[in-house]
């Protein structure tokens, strides 16, 4: 099977430098590597301009929107893959990367997506248990509620099916991808937080499986976002569109008996991340205002995603 490998970048070139080389290092090389960046990331044409890492097939495709979203498409639109693998520019695939994802499909051809764990360094530090404590765990689900459950980075204990592949580290089949694309509604002018998460569930809704394998890894080294979309502090922006385009995304999802289920438990309860009124009421004594700006950024990013998901335009196919 031909492989695309797609990597959508944004001033970050030397992460963008340890993902190639690791690219070099697998023991089945991609047949192309699809860098989308835009027109006026000079440091990164730069790179790739004085590097062949050879013997990789490098080809690269403008995007001039800004998003994650964008360029994500723009490089859906161009891949001649049989599978498209997508991984981060911060990130660096294991060896047998690409190896273990092509088994999957040909094993299998009811097999519409697969991904594995992504192994998260901050500071240079292991993130979340080592190989020898991982024990078995949801990955990559969705609660009867709605509740979203990743840990894609904390692995379990063998391959599993799940709903949700996490996009540092996740491959399609280009025939169940067919004509999906990345939610264009979705909000942020950088990482639009669960664009996977929405694209996972469009392949999955055509009847395709989605399998999470951790031995299929990378290491992730999360590095600086250039939007509001901050990793290190509260961002009132950043909180409402993740907000906005969790709703928007599990209303276009649910049927009507669940999405009313949702609405009632994100509003209600919620997540640390995302509070209701009880969470909220559980982190004032330790956030203080902060909490209130972070409940007030969550509900209105709510109502935003419900007057999006109910203006149904440009709906995700």
């Amino acid at each position: 099977m031909k492989t695309t490998v797609l990597v959508p970048t944004y001033r970050r070139p030397q992460d963008l430098q340890r993902c190639l080389e690791a690219l070099q290092n697998q023991q089945r090389l991609p047949d192309e590597v699809l860098i989308v960046l835009r027109a006026t990331d000079q440091p990164t044409w730069n790179l790739l301009e004085q590097n062949t890492f050879s013997p990789l097939t490098i080809r690269t495709q403008i995007v001039e929107q800004p998003g994650q979203v964008a360029a994500l498409n723009a490089g859906l639109d161009a891949a001649s893959g049989d599978i498209i693998a997508i991984t981060d520019d911060d990130a660096a695939p294991h060896p047998d990367w690409l190896k273990r994802i092509e088994a999957h499909f040909l094993a299998d051809a009811q097999v519409g997506g697969v991904g594995g764990r992504d192994w998260v360094y901050m500071g240079g530090t292991l993130h979340g248990p080592t190989a020898d404590q991982v024990v078995p765990r949801p990955i990559g689900q969705i609660q009867w509620f709605g509740r979203v459950v990743g840990n894609h980075h904390l692995g379990t204990d063998k391959p599993q099916e799940v709903a949700i592949l996490k996009g540092a580290n996740m491959s399609y089949r280009c025939t169940a991808i067919g004509s999906a694309r990345f939610d264009p509604r979705l909000q942020g002018t950088g990482a639009q937080v669960h664009n996977d998460l929405g694209f996972s569930l469009a392949i999955k809704r055509q009847g395709w499986k989605l399998i999470y394998d951790p031995a299929i890894a990378v290491d992730h080294f999360p590095a600086q976002r250039f939007d509001k979309d901050r990793r290190d502090a509260f961002s009132y922006g950043a909180t409402l569109d993740a907000a906005h385009n969790e709703t928007l995304i599990l209303m276009n999802y649910f049927a009507p008996f669940r999405r009313a289920i949702y609405l009632g438990w994100s509003i209600l309860i919620g997540t640390r991340v995302k509070p209701g009124i009880v969470q909220l009421c559980r982190l004032l004594p330790r956030e203080g205002l902060q909490s209130w700006q972070k409940g007030k950024a969550v509900l209105q990013g709510r109502w935003q995603g419900c007057r999006t998901w109910l203006g149904r335009t440009k709906k995700l196919t």
